[in-house]
């Protein structure tokens, strides 16, 4: 039987202000950081052989 889930803790004080400060500094990844992983993704799948 699985175990209950527990309830996410609520982010207070410096915590707090520092992850909503880092939500409004988001900076879009770049062309070559989409590539790398593109590439990355592209030879993982040539090489998983999973049985379904």
């Amino acid at each position: 039987m699985a175990k209950p889930i527990k309830e996410t803790p609520v982010l207070t004080g410096e915590d707090a202000t520092r992850f909503a400060e880092a939500a409004h500094e988001v900076v879009p990844a770049s062309q070559k950081e989409k590539d790398d992983a593109k590439k990355a993704y592209s030879f993982f799948a040539s090489i998983a052989n999973f049985v379904l």
